[in-house]
């Protein structure tokens, strides 16, 4: 298939995942309780690719949609951050989300330092191939999601199998702490109590959000929709006029650097495209949420999933069995963190869930969990997710660096 004709293939399998997912009929509203659509929307493309529709080395959609989509996305998600509210949304929440974030940064580095005492080969690998490469797109996505696994794919370079193979650990692992999740949503009562835990700060939040929500909410102009367009592809511009300026620079004068990726345009374009995002949140730019700008955000992260997927072969996992266990143990470390932190601090299940979904899972999956809660409560995941997207191409970098350090 030609690219134009794999762009509409892809709108058309995004439009039914979605269509499905928001379907009020039974069978659907049950599947989609186990099988998330974002899992669909990286799986259906991948097909294309695995049947041979789609020849993943020459189709020029990925380069496109990761140098000015990903840049975009990123700045629409990040312009909303309202710091003030965060911290209004109480103390504990913050904790969480911060614990949730630092546990996966580290975890990584651990699992792989363990793994090269018991098990060296299973975190091995040379050039393409390292698998800290690999691990490292995978602490962007658990940080912040699939914009900043892409930022980090884009820095760090792993192979195609391998990026395969841990988009497939991604997967399995993350659905499965987010299954755990769900099902401790319907007993939040009983694991608060055991957590020692006043969920009455939820029902504050509830009440916050539930108001920001509805004063920010507008029906979009088209003057609304070109300015979101114009802020985001005028900052992704700005993004790649200095990164392509940097890059060489540092290159040329301080190539020592090139070992931390610092030489790497791509590096810059993500890191200053995010940078831009925050500081405009202080401007009356950020205003452009009420009229949707994190919903074309949305949009851009969706056909960027689409996309990687058309690079995946969903058969690359049998390569690597290993990094099952890989990510067992980093998520393992995630997760008794979490309920350790959680109990430290006696904060409510509900923090403790969607501050670790707002990083595992990102903006697709935290107002799930949420919303488990109470469908008001939706807002908090995304604010805490935009967070994450906000932090997750620095920490997954250091975590990435970390891993290297730790490899054998």
């Amino acid at each position: 298939m030609t690219d134009t004709v794999t762009l509409g293939v892809l709108f058309l399998i995004l439009a039914a995942v979605l269509r499905l997912a928001d379907s009020a009929r039974p069978f659907w509203r049950q599947f989609f309780n186990y099988v998330p659509a974002t899992l669909l929307c990286y799986f259906i493309p991948s097909l294309l690719n695995t049947f041979g529709l789609v020849d993943a080395d020459k189709t020029q959609l990925y380069p496109i949609v990761s140098r000015v989509l990903l840049p975009a996305s990123l700045v629409l998600f990040t312009l909303s951050v309202d710091l003030r509210a965060f911290r209004r949304l109480g103390r504990k929440s913050v904790l969480m989300f911060a614990a949730s974030a630092v546990s996966i940064m580290l975890g990584g580095p651990l699992a792989v330092w363990l793994l090269a005492l018991l098990a060296p080969e299973l975190v091995g690998g040379v050039g393409p191939d390292a698998v800290w490469r690999g691990l490292a797109t995978l602490a962007g996505t658990w940080i912040g999601g699939g914009a900043n696994q892409t930022a980090l794919k884009e820095v760090f370079q792993p192979s195609s199998n391998l990026f395969s193979a841990i988009v497939t650990v991604d997967v399995f692992v993350s659905n499965l702490w987010l299954g755990a999740l769900l099902y401790g949503a319907g007993q939040s009562a009983r694991i608060d109590r055991w957590l020692g835990a006043d969920a009455s700060a939820v029902e504050a939040v509830k009440q916050r959000v539930q108001q920001q929500t509805e004063a920010a909410r507008r029906f979009p102009s088209s003057t609304d929709l070109i300015t979101i367009l114009a802020v985001g592809f005028g900052a992704t511009a700005l993004a790649h006029f200095l990164g392509d300026r940097i890059a060489p620079f540092i290159g040329a004068n301080y190539p020592v650097l090139s070992k931390f990726s610092l030489d790497a345009p791509f590096f810059w374009i993500v890191g200053l495209a995010t940078a831009i995002g925050l500081g405009l949140s202080f401007t009356r730019a950020r205003t452009l949420e009420g009229a949707g700008a994190s919903r074309i955000a949305t949009v851009f992260l969706y056909l960027m999933i689409a996309t990687i997927g058309l690079k995946m072969d969903i058969l690359a996992i049998a390569d690597h069995p290993g990094l099952i266990l890989v990510g067992l143990i980093w998520m393992l470390f995630h997760v008794l963190l979490m309920i350790g932190f959680s109990r430290l601090i006696r904060a409510p299940y509900f923090f403790l869930a969607v501050g670790s979904q707002a990083c595992i899972g990102g903006p697709a999956t935290a107002p799930i969990v949420a919303a488990a809660f109470h469908p008001v409560l939706a807002p908090v995941g995304v604010l805490m997710a935009i967070l994450g997207y906000a932090a997750g191409t620095y920490m997954g970098y250091v975590c990435g660096i970390l891993m290297q350090l730790a490899s054998p």
